[in-house]
């Protein structure tokens, strides 16, 4: 049988063009800045998205999708390896796999992640074996999440810092620190963030980044998710499983490694406490939603090239420990809310427990305190000619400050527009009254707070505050809205909406209006007001003398006494430090 010549023609140039994408598949030089350079340069934003896109291109277990705008104008990229080919995030967690995020160049100055994370992807797919061993496992990776302090490179912004020799800057294209804005969300960047993490929804979320502080031998150090805060069966599994595990993984391949070092202006000998990850912070703010994290912080001195290959072989390790255990970790994530729930009353602020430590055989360098040949003082000097290793205190337990009781839900009146975003990025689920409605519920009211006297990140937050509160009936207008408890937000909802919790919508300023009176009162005209309400209340008239008694201070200021007589009479507005916030139980 004689084949038509155009088929011919068009089976020959088929052929061709397959064996030439074949080939340059092949051919495709994936080697990256950082091995280039053998280990004394990082990768550019635009080498580090050029080289994700190509090897979109070149492997189909591997995507890049745009997710949402950052400050800088740039998109944020999420790359994703799933052996199955399939990048439908519905279809995904429907799956039942077991999903890793993680995030780098939160602080671009930092860009070990970045590079670990390009040859970790790419040795993934260029092995089969491996990508056969991870048909249950998503690998989701933020590439570079601050990209605007990615674009302002420069070689002296990391003082401290042994390499790479150029790195971006610390703070994003608003000059945010992002690894404090994962609650107050001033930035596109976080709001970016809520969209990939709740559309990946990880199992365990791993966080790049490298330390400042104490000299030591490490050349890694690690900062998961504090255990107490964490909570539950989550967190006894993050501290008596998780770390250990990846702790042993890592001294097999001759890497050594402790918790994050949490020392300033002394050394390491004296004892040191785990950082207390609030909500602020990109593990805090996974907590919140049952996310097993982790910090990785390489050490500022160690040279670059370690610090990379040792963050490399730390993904490795959290890859293989959740090939093991990625059944339980879902099971115990699936189980979080119903057991936070079941205990009826919720932890919002936490102290160290000084009574309780573990011991750290720590390896670090002996230091002392010399005469300092740049100022008139002494200076702090590490001795690397002699290493130790030390028993050291390590204070890894905290305790509830402040507990309160889980109501059934939280009230939030109309107009506060801003908390509602931040509701709605996290998807918060809520009702809208459809009509007027009275109902009765618990009323709060600031009684004291304290405000931070310098800015920090655009803020002058609030803390030690404290509230009260009464039960009463109030009307809730049609638009106001009912937010249950009963849902996977359900820390989100705690942390946020509670006043008196650590990184509460309160104490980063989003209700100020409400310190302040809008309305006040002329003395000589309410003299004659204030003396009529005297005369028609005498419980206030006692209140008032009982007071006076009390406090001589009060007692010696009659504008004081006047404002006293206001406050406690009709004529105060209802306002004035009343919280939007009300909760039913």
């Amino acid at each position: 049988m004689r084949m038509d010549f155009k088929k011919l023609l068009f089976l020959g140039l088929v052929t061709l063009f397959s064996c030439t994408i074949s080939a340059q598949k092949i051919l495709k030089d994936f080697t990256t800045v950082f091995e280039k350079s053998t280990g004394t340069e990082t990768s550019t934003y635009q080498e580090t998205i050029t080289f994700y896109k190509e090897l979109a291109a070149a492997y189909p277990e591997i995507s890049m999708l745009e997710m949402g705008e950052t400050d800088s104008g740039f998109p944020l990229h999420l790359v994703v390896f799933n052996a199955s080919k399939e990048f439908d995030f519905n279809k995904i967690n429907d799956s039942k796999k077991i999903i890793i995020l993680i995030n780098n160049a939160i602080h671009p100055g930092e860009p070990d992640g970045v590079d670990a994370s390009m040859m970790l992807l790419r040795d993934l797919v260029q092995d089969k074996n491996r990508i056969l061993q991870l048909k249950n496992i998503i690998i989701a990776v933020i590439p570079i999440y601050n990209i605007g302090g990615a674009l302002n490179r420069n070689s002296f912004s990391r003082a401290n810092q042994n390499g790479p020799k150029e790195y971006g800057f610390r703070g994003n294209a608003q000059n945010f620190d992002l690894n404090r804005d994962f609650i107050k969300a001033d930035t596109k960047n976080a709001k970016a963030f809520a969209e990939i993490f709740h559309l990946v929804n990880p199992d365990i979320f791993i966080d790049n980044h490298v330390s400042n502080g104490a000299d030591y031998q490490y050349g890694i150090t690690h900062l998961f998710t504090q255990h107490n805060n964490l909570g539950n069966d989550l967190g006894h599994f993050i501290e008596n499983e998780m770390k250990p595990n990846i702790e042993v993984s890592l001294l097999k391949k001759d890497i050594i490694i402790t918790p994050y070092v949490n020392v300033w202006r002394t050394t390491p000998e004296v004892g040191f406490s785990q950082f207390f990850d609030s909500p602020r912070y990109s593990t805090g703010y996974t907590t919140l939603f049952n996310t097993l994290g982790m910090m990785v912080e390489t050490h500022m001195l160690k040279p670059y090239k370690q610090r990379v290959e040792e963050s490399y072989s730390l993904l490795e390790s959290v890859i293989d420990f959740t090939l093991e255990k990625g059944a339980e970790i879902k099971e115990l994530r699936n189980n979080a809310v119903a057991t936070i729930l079941a205990k009826k009353t919720y932890p919002i602020s936490f102290e160290l427990d000084k009574n309780n430590y573990s011991t750290l055989q720590f390896k670090g360098y002996e230091g002392s305190y010399l005469d300092s040949k740049v100022t008139n003082g002494k200076r702090l000097f590490y001795d690397r000619t002699k290493p130790y290793t030390k028993p050291v205190k390590y204070f890894n337990n905290y305790i509830p400050s402040k507990e309160i009781q889980i109501p059934k839900g939280y009230l939030l009146k109309q107009g506060w527009w801003k908390v509602m975003e931040r509701l709605k990025d996290n998807n918060i689920e809520y009702i809208s009254f459809k009509k007027d409605t009275i109902l009765t519920v618990e009323e709060q009211h600031i009684k004291d707070y304290k405000t931070s006297t310098k800015p920090f990140e655009g803020h002058y937050p609030h803390f030690n505050t404290t509230v009260s509160s009464e039960i009463k009936k109030v009307l809730f207008n049609k638009g106001d809205i009912y937010i249950p408890i009963q849902q996977n937000g359900v820390r989100y909802i705690i942390e946020t909406l509670e006043a008196e919790a650590t990184d509460s919508f309160f104490n980063w300023n989003f209700f100020d209006t409400v310190l302040e009176q809008k309305e006040h009162f002329s003395s000589y005209v309410f003299e004659d007001i204030a003396e009529k309400l005297l005369e028609e209340n005498p419980d206030l008239r006692d209140s008032l003398n009982q007071k006076m008694k009390a406090d001589k201070d009060f007692a010696d200021n009659p504008e004081a006494q006047l404002d006293f007589v206001y406050k406690n009479s009709p004529y105060y507005e209802n306002a004035h430090l009343k919280l939007p916030v009300y909760k039913v139980f």
